[in-house]
């Protein structure tokens, strides 16, 4: 299937169509978006890789400026440790878990730290240089087996140059010989879209500060371009004032981690923002949500909406900060996973001295927000709430349309029908064809009388979601799914 919603023409098995990405729903009537945020109650803080035992490469902070990814049957992390070195020298941790909640650190048996190999280190250069950032790529079915793990890392070595690793198992790694291949980036997510590898973070060479969002892009993951794109910004944008220090006025920290839908994109980026004393101790610091839908350009759907927010998070006081000067602050890195009915996501506080491990946020799953829909005067009748979705191509094959959806009753319900490219009706899949969900949930199945999936005969075509009842605002759509047939 092909959605055509301004990113690349790409074959895709699924289509997500979430209420926050307006490019695949572009036309809507009498519906309003809302963001679910997750905010931690007060002292309440749930620490998923806490610090490690005296003597561990860990046991001074946990950063989480790495990954995750599900590797076979189990999550694994990439994550920076601090151990009781002189100075700051970070290297690259592994912790693996079953639920995303419960964390255990492998004894690997890689890297000599504090005179014995039994610990959690990678051996990214036998853990010689601090790292400051890295971002895990997983290539299950790359040709070349040694390089189904890729790695980007800042390094010291570089001077803080991106530079790529490869890996077979994720654990030994082995540096490209054309070392660094990027410039100076400190980077929190990467994704592979439409065979093109990108990396995001803050850099750059773009007017206007350096803490924007932007990515570097590689076809074969050595050769990257030294030019990046500047995808978002918060700064220097009217009405607001302009920026008068680095650490002053709205910005974004280390671009986003990302979470590639294949139509869209979802991203949460660092919401610095910075006091205009220009005092990086006053800094706050919550989590936004930004989507794309070709992994270069982003835009907030909600500006300034704290999707994870900082508030209350980590209440006691931090390792090696203190509440007076320690405002609330967090840094994202790269990880999001779905694991049965939840949406889990991993973050850490900021600054990185003050990190004392790393933090789960959860939805049930893919419920980041919905429309609701809402009574409008101006409506004229006839003209109810609903949406359409941008053109698509079926490709070939049947479609199965299902719904993430709440508030379904007696007196509040969701229909589908499918219309053409040209907004046309198509016989026997109107409105009053649809068999609609007659329940909520996570994934309910919509059909019509005389079939049960969307026709791939009729071009491309356009989802039509209609909501009615005289408690219609009760709805919650949160995503309708588009599968191919027999996938």
């Amino acid at each position: 299937m092909l959605i055509e919603n301004g990113g690349p023409c790409q074959h895709l098995n699924e289509i997500v169509l979430f209420p926050f990405d307006d490019h695949s729903l572009p036309l809507q009537c009498g519906v309003e978006l809302h963001l679910e945020g997750h905010m931690t109650p007060c002292g309440q803080t749930r620490i998923a890789v806490a610090l490690g035992n005296d003597g561990a490469p860990d046991s001074e902070r946990v950063v989480y400026y790495g990954t995750v990814h599900r590797v076979g049957d189990e999550l694994w992390m990439w994550y920076l440790g601090q151990g009781k070195d002189a100075g700051w020298f970070e290297r690259v941790c592994l912790a693996v878990s079953a639920d995303g909640y419960n964390w255990r650190k492998p004894d690997l048996g890689l890297v000599a730290y504090n005179g014995n190999r039994h610990n959690n280190l990678v051996d990214l250069n036998q853990g010689a240089h601090h790292v400051q950032s890295c971002v895990v790529y997983h290539d299950p079915d790359d040709a070349h087996p040694d390089r189904r793990f890729k790695m980007l890392f800042q390094s010291r070595k570089y001077k803080s140059r991106f530079a790529s690793a490869f890996s077979a198992d994720g654990l030994t790694w082995r540096e490209s010989p054309s070392n660094p291949v990027g410039s100076w980036l400190e980077m929190a997510g990467g994704t592979r879209h439409n065979g093109c590898y990108y990396v995001c973070g803050q850099g750059g060479s773009h007017a206007g500060g350096v803490r924007q969002l932007v990515s570097h892009i590689s076809y074969d993951f050595e050769n990257w371009s030294q030019a990046s794109c500047l995808g978002m910004r918060r700064s220097n944008v009217t009405p607001r004032s302009p920026v008068a220090g680095s650490s002053a006025g709205e910005q974004i920290h280390l671009g986003a981690s990302l979470w590639n839908r294949g139509n869209v994109i979802v991203g949460f980026y660092g919401m610095w923002n910075g006091h205009p004393s220009n005092d990086r101790r006053l800094v706050t610091m919550d989590l936004g949500l930004a989507v794309s839908n070709d992994a270069l350009h982003y835009r907030e759907p909600v500006p300034d909406y704290p999707i994870v927010s900082a508030a209350e998070d980590g209440w006691q006081e931090l390792p090696f900060g203190h509440t007076l000067v320690n405002y609330p602050a967090l840094i994202q890195g790269q990880g999001f996973e779905q694991v049965g009915d939840e949406t889990l996501f991993w973050y850490a506080p900021w600054p990185e001295q003050s990190s004392d491990g790393v933090r789960v946020a959860s939805w049930p799953r893919d419920r980041l927000g919905y429309f609701r829909p809402f009574p409008a005067a101006r409506m004229g009748t006839g003209q109810g709430a609903h949406v359409i979705s941008a053109p698509i191509d079926l490709d070939g094959a049947d479609a199965q349309l299902t719904l993430n959806v709440d508030g379904i009753g007696e007196y509040s319900a969701v229909s589908a029908e499918v219309v053409s490219e040209r907004l046309e009706p198509i016989a026997g899949f109107t409105e009053t064809d649809c068999v609609a969900p007659n329940s909520s949930g996570l994934a309910q199945p919509v059909t019509w009388k005389d079939r049960a999936t969307l026709p791939c005969e009729h071009g491309p075509v356009r989802l039509r979601l209609n909501f009615s009842g005289v408690r219609v605002e009760d709805i919650r759509l949160y995503a309708a799914y588009l599968a191919r047939a027999g996938n």
